[in-house]
């Protein structure tokens, strides 16, 4: 059974790298900060926000 993010943590989390908000990508389970270019993975409903472990993006 996966757990589900708390959308709550959006409100205190912020990006290890750059320092700036996270948004919340339910259909790939990311958070993704586009000041960094970096999308954090969601694994059981736990945020894992080491720069190693996310994947860069292209941002708009």
């Amino acid at each position: 059974m996966a757990e589900t993010f708390d959308k709550k943590l959006l409100q205190i989390l912020i990006c290890p790298v750059s320092s700036g908000e996270l948004s919340y990508d339910e259909k790939k389970q990311e958070l993704i900060s586009e000041n960094a270019g970096l999308a954090f993975p969601i694994r059981n409903g736990i945020p894992i926000m080491l720069p190693t472990e996310a994947r860069k993006i292209k941002i708009k």
